[in-house]
Formats: structure tokens, C-alpha cells, sequence
């Protein structure tokens, strides 16, 4: 499953949390893939996790939790999304 997590700092922790990403790179193990995205000039950002199990991004969450607000919504592709769509609305 694909799960978007975004990202805010909490206000007073972005020096720390930036030490904190510089020093660990922030790993993501628990997953089969995932990108990570950076809002530039901004307080936010997002990972797009490939994981069969929602655990790793509440693991993942509750590491930062310190510095970061997060959001976790799992989201489908269009091709996922579509035969849901259609029992619905044929």
C-alpha cells in the first residue's frame, strides 16, 4: 500500500530536527520504497511510502514526533482508485 506522509516542524525545532536529518540521513527501512520531498524556503514536506504494513510510517512518525507534525493518508494510484470508482458510479 501507498501511504503520503506530510510533514510540518513544530515551531522552535527546525535547527534541531535539520541536525537530527543531517547526522542520521533520516532512514526508512521498514519499507519497500519511499521518497522524500522538501518544500524549499518552507516548514513542510512529504515522503511517499511503499509499505505493506502501516506500522513503518507510525514507527517512522513516532521518531520525529519531537520535532514534526504529521499527516498520513493512504492514497492509490488512478489505476487503483478506477474499479472503485466504477462499482460506485456504473
Amino acid at each position: 500500500m501507498t501511504f503520503l506522509m506530510h510533514w510540518t516542524f513544530k515551531t522552535g525545532y527546525h535547527a534541531i530536527a535539520a541536525k537530527k536529518f543531517l547526522s542520521t540521513g533520516a532512514p526508512f527501512p521498514a519499507c519497500k520504497s519511499w521518497k522524500r520531498f522538501h518544500g524549499p524556503g518552507s516548514v513542510e514536506g512529504w515522503i511517499l511510502v511503499e509499505s505493506d504494513n502501516a506500522d513503518a510510517c507510525y514507527e517512522h512518525a513516532a521518531e520525529w514526533a519531537e520535532c514534526l507534525d504529521w499527516e498520513v493518508t493512504p492514497v492509490h494510484t488512478d489505476d487503483q482508485a478506477g474499479p472503485f470508482m466504477a462499482k460506485v458510479y456504473s
